[in-house]
């Protein structure tokens, strides 16, 4: 199942690549739509994620924080760490986007998708307990997890679960944040050290998954 699996997503890239090769730069940009079609195969036709592929949703993301993670995919800031499977399999994605305004196609499409309905994976978790874990995070992602460009924090309200637990694992471990040019990453960092434990994250994870999601 897993080699099925790397074979598809290994196609996909190829056919993204030969796509996006075949398409003169300076002629017009293929509109957001077109480019996010290739971003289907794992994120799903309606950006709804697909937690077996470790894709997370990205329909309705703010568009300002989709282009600026495909930037750093694309430049070598994030998923470079070999313990990122999945940033891993993201970069040859996206480095194909040279230009620019492909990027900010795609993103403003991409936020333009409605919200999915998150669906509950983890258990065990306090919410109660993780308001007061939350109360440090909100400064920069919001009373609610409605994010806030000024301080490039982005909504967490509406995220899945399980991606919320795993960038905070990953950002404990240092394989997000790491990079010096992540300065975004490093803030983050700092921050999730103070969910010292499993409970802790999966306390303020619950917390999260209590907001309104519109």
């Amino acid at each position: 199942m897993a080699s099925l699996r790397h074979l598809r997503l290994s196609t996909t890239g190829a056919a993204l690549a030969l796509f996006l090769a075949a398409a003169p730069v300076s002629a017009e940009a293929p509109s957001g739509e077109q480019i996010f079609d290739h971003c289907t195969q794992c994120h799903g036709s309606a950006g709804e994620g697909n937690q077996l592929v470790a894709a997370p949703p990205i329909a309705g993301m703010a568009e300002w924080y989709v282009a600026k993670q495909l930037r750093k995919f694309r430049d070598g800031i994030r998923g470079k760490d070999a313990r990122d499977h999945e940033g891993l399999r993201m970069r040859p994605m996206v480095r194909f986007l040279t230009d620019d305004t492909w990027i900010d196609n795609v993103s403003s499409y991409t936020a333009s998708l409605p919200k999915p309905a998150p669906v509950a994976t983890l258990s065990g978790g306090d919410a109660a307990k993780g308001a007061g874990h939350y109360a440090t995070c909100a400064a920069c992602h919001g009373l609610a997890g409605e994010g806030n460009q000024a301080t490039n924090g982005p909504a967490l309200a509406g995220q899945s679960d399980w991606y919320l637990y795993q960038s905070i694992e990953k950002f404990k471990t240092g394989v997000r944040g790491s990079d010096p040019k992540d300065t975004d990453g490093a803030v983050m960092r700092g921050m999730v050290m103070i969910l010292t434990d499993d409970q802790a994250m999966k306390d303020v994870v619950a917390h999260i998954t209590s907001f309104p999601t519109n």
